[in-house]
């Protein structure tokens, strides 16, 4: 087995290798002047099992053109199998056509590793489950719901707790996490008038004296959780938490959260944490390597992945 990291997340990267004692191999993925990715495999890995540790995450496409241009490098120079590891996938919020003449680019993208010579893939959290679908090669999609729910419990308190899905399209994930909690679901009814902005309407369920627990797979603007927050607080919630899988926080997120009535804003490490995310007071990073690297290891060695949520 051979792990080979790109530049998107050379941290997680590092301790995913640390996990399963295999040492990241000796790559070089850099830029020409004029920007072009150059990448150079600098060991044999002909016949190997080849596993590459790439989010696409900001900036997105420089690190999936990353992503496909160490996939040819490793087709040329024989690997017998390429499993890409895409802890945050990029593009997957394009998974249909909200209007006319709109693209499905997650599709697209899909293609386009595939088409580079990807043999499976191994993703952490999609926005949405069909884009399994749209890859024509075997995917496994790892939950990141038992990390949190350890995580849930070994920082909140048992009795009081209540997850809550900031939208209806999140109520499975939601009710996933409150089972593995023991805890009761509520739902935020949301009206979003454009993309990155939204307006809570009304909370189906009875937060009075909760800690609540808002439950996303990616917090982007951070106007969503914001005022999801100040909603459950109106509604009369204790205090108001948030665990996300994916930490985008583009723009003026972190601030926003930061100045924010959210307790603390839980994200792991799928997405590198940049400098005002680490030091910002109510946001916390917790560590997806273990999983991530039990996984690989699994695949690796033809074991069950599904076991890993039982």
């Amino acid at each position: 087995m051979k792990l080979v990291a790109g530049n998107s997340n050379r941290p997680l990267a590092e301790a995913i290798s640390a996990y399963l004692n295999v040492p990241l191999a000796r790559a070089q993925v850099k830029r020409f002047a004029d920007m072009e990715v150059f990448v150079e495999i600098q060991e044999n890995v002909r016949g190997e099992d080849v596993f590459i540790i790439q989010s696409t995450s900001y900036p997105t496409n420089d690190h999936l053109m990353e992503l496909l241009i160490i996939t040819d490098a490793l087709r040329r120079a024989s690997a017998r199998r390429i499993t890409a590891v895409i802890p945050y996938f990029g593009y997957a919020r394009q998974d249909r056509k909200p209007a006319s003449r709109s693209p499905i680019s997650a599709k697209l993208v899909a293609n386009m590793i595939t088409h580079a010579g990807v043999d499976r893939v191994l993703t952490l959290d999609l926005h949405a489950g069909q884009i399994q679908g749209f890859f024509d090669i075997p995917t496994d999609n790892l939950f990141a719901a038992p990390i949190l729910a350890r995580d849930i419990k070994e920082h909140l308190e048992g009795g009081n707790r209540m997850v809550v899905s900031p939208d209806v399209g999140g109520v499975v994930r939601a009710r996933a996490l409150a089972k593995r909690i023991d805890a009761q679901l509520a739902i935020v009814d949301k009206r979003r008038d454009r993309p990155g902005e939204s307006e809570v309407m009304n909370i189906i369920g009875d937060v009075s004296g909760r800690s609540c627990i808002l439950v996303d797979d990616i917090v982007d603007s951070g106007g969503t959780l914001v005022n999801a927050a100040d909603a459950l607080l109106a509604n009369g919630a204790k205090e108001v938490y948030a665990y996300i899988t994916h930490g985008v926080l583009s723009g003026g997120a972190v601030a926003r959260i930061a100045s924010s009535r959210l307790k603390a804003l839980v994200i792991t490490d799928s997405i590198m944490p940049t400098e005002a995310v680490k030091a910002a007071h109510n946001i916390r990073v917790i560590s997806i390597a273990s999983l991530m690297g039990e996984a690989i290891g699994r695949t690796a060695t033809e074991s069950s992945v599904s076991s890993l949520f039982d």
